[in-house]
């Protein structure tokens, strides 16, 4: 059931039950949301009492679940850590509660002092846990008077407060204080009673993004997985206090994230949510299921947990919204336990990644199973140890928030009755749309591409996070390997030792540009006057993810297959400062020129360009793919020219084909270079590809401000091709064939004046239309990208299109259509050839027959770039 955004505010379930006889929901069916909206039911004092029981529960876990083996490391780690931060306390000096943060000006700060008291509370309270930590009424008491001593000087202070991010004042430290004075309630009520009370009304003070100390749903900066956060921290203190109505509202504005995004139909203008297709934007226009995504999964887990057993049900059902979340949107992008760079913003830069990611979302899946039931349940537990099954670094259940979840994983891994199992079928293709994402997987291997738009951001940037981040959503792909540790491909080392020039799949002009903090001094542009400080609009829109300035970014698919194509563009910043409508000293950067198109069938990736230049006369360079391997890695580039010559990379040739190998980890690629029309190298003469394979050093702190000053050395290798100065525009044609042998290589056959390499043949390749045909799929896919009739292999698209078209053995033709501009009614395409009819009736799509042809007419309004497609007979 997909509901749009905010439409419901709260809802009672038809099936409801009075307080008093419901029983917990762990382990059992997800309850249907009601017909109709309805008031969250007012709860009892019972009620409140199970919120704080579930609080001190999921965070320090119970007799059972602590008693078990397998939680001994997990309340090992939180008792070592207390000991870390008491010893801390113990060194503090004048003006100081932990030694080495000094507070009065610094948010993070004071956010970190939040999170270490937090952290001692925590220790004090684990049944079973470390007996010099563990009910200690002293250690609880200098928690208290922390908590007081940081309220008297800093936190109190509304007119002094509010300084640095926002975030900190109105989620971060809320939480932190939220969670340590329901640890240690009854000592705080003993000590100091107005302690929890104060706390709260301060919280609700720093809400200065919200309304009258609470949420608004109408603030840009309370959505999704912010949204979430906030109203966790007010069920638990509506706890806390035994305030209802704060409770029934947190409920109520929660429940508001579970509904799918419209983008036709927004309500409170938030785009900031999941999406039909699996698409999570965060920052308005963020692609960032990854980071953001996690964690508003992770809180509506937790408050499935918090409310278990208490008459406070959502509007809509958590369990169930939760459960369709993992299966479209975070299976899809997670390889053999590792979250896919493309969809993580600013948090590509961060040392823990990845891998770590994936434990997040497998606490999270492993909670939602026992609140599931029959097949719902059996296939989280199943994908929860498929993930453990095929991860390289296997989860590591320390990682985990709550010991409970420990023991719950535990009891997964060891039933035998659940077998592991992907919710990803081993051959799809997964079209994110509305975030400009696409995920191609195969057995072996799966591709991942980061396009941006006029809808989509091209990058994030924030806080001194992802320094370097201007090519990332230019068309930039990531090619994961089965078998390897993903370590040592991608992640944090990936962005520190490749030129943020040479991204995988980017055109980039060859220049060198400085980071925000170079060109301002500061981690963002400070210029008040001008309507830019740390959180504005402004600084959103031009320095931290501005958008791309072309609408053209989308493709079609059918079955497991795909195409999409883009436009590159100047971003909205460079735009802006082209109209005069920025600072005289605000930088901005003008990005090179092409036309692009990606084709994604069972061996190859195809990927097509043209107009490949630079309207300024800069050179400009092409990266046909990247790869990072450890410095001892015998890595080799071997292949062959054009006419047949055997190749040794590094170097720069006509190639024919390129085969890059790792033995060390197990991995092969081969590049097949393509001909076909189009202007420039590709026709006119054989491109000279470039095959490098350097050493780099770099710190781990050139992309991210508090990374540690790491140096990271590794050997990286590329493939691509470099236009001089002044150079025309160029085209391209190239096929990426993961794990590919050189025998495999050598089948696509030596290359000729347009002729097919293989079953791989381009049909166009021009700034209007991009089109290949796959002989052994029977596949032909073309991408138009002007208006006007654009003809082709049997293809005649009118205007801008992608258009998917697959021949199948038993006679019948399924074609896919899709506007990648979302700005078209109707996209009609022509099948030339003997006419056909649909087999079945397709939604919004119309087959008629025109002379010597079938007529399709898709009809792509307010399809939002989703595909429509029609069997045809």
């Amino acid at each position: 059931m997909q509901i749009s955004r905010r439409t419901l505010i709260a809802a009672l379930p038809a099936t409801a039950l009075p307080a008093a006889a419901r029983p917990s929901r762990a382990g059992a069916a997800g309850v249907p949301p009601a017909a109709a909206p309805a008031p969250v039911p007012a709860g009892t004092p019972a009620d409140r009492a199970t919120v704080l029981a579930n609080t001190v529960a999921v965070f320090a876990g119970t007799d059972r679940s602590n008693a078990r083996p397998e939680t001994a490391a997990k309340l090992a780690a939180m008792a070592a850590t207390a000991r870390t931060r008491l010893a801390a306390m113990d060194a503090a000096g004048s003006g100081e509660l932990f030694a080495g943060l000094a507070l009065g000006t610094s948010d993070t700060a004071l956010t970190s002092c939040y999170q270490y008291l937090y952290e001692i509370a925590l220790a004090t309270r684990v049944p079973g846990g470390a007996s010099d930590l563990t009910g200690d009424p002293a250690l609880r008491q200098r928690v208290v008077d922390g908590l007081q001593w940081l309220h008297d000087r800093f936190f109190g202070d509304q007119e002094s407060g509010y300084y640095g991010n926002w975030f900190n004042w109105e989620i971060a430290i809320p939480q932190y204080a939220t969670k340590t004075l329901v640890l240690l309630k009854d000592t705080a009520a003993a000590s100091r009673p107005e302690l929890a009370a104060t706390y709260v009304a301060t919280m609700d003070g720093y809400l200065r993004n919200g309304k009258d100390g609470d949420v608004d749903l109408d603030s840009r900066f309370h959505t999704g997985a912010n949204l979430a956060d906030i109203t966790t921290d007010r069920i638990m203190q509506g706890a806390l206090l035994d305030d209802d109505a704060r409770i029934t509202k947190a409920v109520a504005d929660q429940s508001t994230v579970l509904a799918t995004i419209d983008p036709y139909a927004l309500r409170h203008g938030v785009t900031d949510g999941f999406y039909a297709d699996g698409s999570y934007l965060q920052h308005a226009s963020v692609a960032y299921t990854g980071s953001y995504g996690t964690g508003l999964l992770t809180r509506i887990v937790q408050t499935v947990k918090l409310l278990d057993g208490t008459g406070y049900p959502a509007a809509v059902d958590l369990v169930g919204a939760a459960r369709g979340w993992v299966t479209r949107s975070f299976a899809p992008l997670v390889f053999e336990g590792w979250m896919m760079e493309a969809v993580k913003g600013r948090a590509v830069s961060r040392t823990t990644t990845g891998y770590a990611d994936v434990g997040a979302v497998v606490e999270s899946v492993a909670d939602l199973s026992a609140h599931a039931a029959g097949a719902d349940a059996t296939a989280l537990a199943g994908y929860v140890k498929f993930v453990r099954q095929e991860s390289r670094a296997p989860v590591d259940p320390v990682s985990f928030v709550s010991p409970v979840s420990v023991a719950r994983y535990a009891d997964i891994l060891a039933d035998a009755s659940v077998p592991a199992a992907d919710l990803n079928a081993p051959a799809q293709h997964s079209a994110f749309a509305a975030m400009d994402r696409v995920v191609h997987r195969r057995p072996g291997w799966a591709f991942t591409l980061a396009r941006s738009s006029t809808r989509i951001s091209g990058y994030e940037y924030m806080s001194g996070e992802n320094l370097m981040p201007w090519f990332q959503g230019a068309g930039a792909h990531y090619l994961y390997l089965s078998g390897q540790d993903q370590r040592q491909a991608f992640g944090v080392d990936h962005f520190t030792a490749v030129s943020p020039y040479a991204l995988a799949g980017v055109t980039a002009p060859v220049e060198t540009r400085r980071t925000v903090p170079e060109l301002y001094g500061t981690a963002w542009y400070d210029n008040p006057a001008a309507g830019f400080t740390s959180s504005s609009e402004s600084q959103n829109t031009y320095v931290y993810f501005p958008l791309s300035t072309n609408p053209h970014s989308g493709g079609a698919c059918s079955g497991a297959y795909g195409t999409c194509g883009m436009v590159l563009s100047d971003d909205a910043a460079r735009a802006a400062a082209r109209a005069g409508l920025l600072p005289a000293d605000f930088v901005t950067y003008r990005d090179a020129r092409a036309t692009k198109s990606w084709y994604l069938f069972d061996d190859e990736v195809v990927v097509l360009a043209a107009g490949v230049g630079d309207g300024a006369g800069r050179a400009v360079t092409t990266t046909f793919d990247t790869r990072i391997a450890a410095p001892g890695d015998a890595v080799t580039a071997t292949g062959a020219l054009r006419d047949g010559t055997p190749f040794t990379g590094p170097g720069t040739a006509p190639l024919a084909w390129l085969r890059y190998a790792d033995p060390g980890q197990g991995t092969a690629i081969g590049y097949v270079l393509l001909d076909g029309p189009g202007p420039g190298p590709g026709r006119d003469r054989p491109p000279r590809v470039r095959v490098g394979l350097e050493s780099v050093t770099r710190s781990r702190r050139a992309i991210r401000t508090a990374n540690p000053d790491t140096a990271v050395t590794k050997q990286v290798f590329s493939v691509g091709c470099d236009q001089p100065a002044g150079a025309g525009p160029a085209s391209f044609a190239y096929a990426l064939v993961p794990g590919a042998t050189e025998d495999a290589l050598r089948g696509y056959g030596r290359p000729g004046p347009a002729g097919p390499r293989g079953p791989l043949a381009v049909l166009a390749n021009s700034t209007a239309l991009q089109a290949v045909r796959h002989a052994g799929l029977g596949i032909t896919a073309a991408n138009a990208f002007a208006a006007g009739p654009h003809r082709t292999g049997g293809l005649e698209v009118d205007g801008p299109a992608s258009v998917l078209v697959r021949e199948h053995g038993d006679g019948t033709t399924t074609v896919g259509v899709a506007d990648p501009t979302t700005a078209r009614d109707t996209v009609t395409v022509l099948l030339r050839g003997r006419r056909l009819r649909a087999v079945s009736p397709a939604d919004g799509v119309r087959v008629t027959r025109s002379r010597g042809a079938t007529r399709i007419e898709a009809a792509t309004r307010h399809a939002y770039g989703a595909t429509l497609e029609v069997t045809l007979r």
